[in-house]
């Protein structure tokens, strides 16, 4: 039994890229599903797919990697918030990933969204990620 499915998410991807796998499977989830999205959408991953079975669904991530040095395009995935200690912020307190290269993956009360995304929409909330 998994005690914390984000961290899971995030370990599961960044062991399928340092055994240089292309897909990985991740057990489904709204917030993973957001979460996927999010990386899909800001370029670290190729391209996903929600398959649904007859318990709680099956995400399919095909991974990205670097034509020339085939290095994964997500050099750093690092969990935030956990279950013993959570971290909330302030949308003036959330602070940028890597000088403004990387992304901050937030629950706010308006959803899952970047840290971008939630400092324009001026709401807080748990950093769950950070990606760079």
């Amino acid at each position: 039994m998994v005690t914390d499915p984000i961290a899971d998410f995030l370990t599961r991807i960044r062991n399928a890229q340092m055994a240089r796998h292309r897909i990985v499977e991740i057990p489904a989830s709204n917030v993973k599903k957001r979460m996927t999205e999010i990386l899909y959408n800001k370029g670290y991953i190729l391209k996903y797919k929600f398959e649904e079975d007859n318990k709680q669904g099956l995400i399919k991530i095909a991974l990205k990697y670097d034509m020339a040095t085939k290095e994964p395009a997500i050099r750093s995935l690092e969990r935030i918030s956990r279950p013993g200690l959570r971290h909330y912020a302030k949308p003036a307190d959330i602070r940028r990933v890597q000088n403004g290269l990387g992304i901050a993956i937030v629950s706010t009360s308006k959803g899952v969204m970047t840290d971008k995304e939630a400092k324009a929409q001026n709401v807080g909330g748990e950093v769950m990620c950070e990606i760079f």
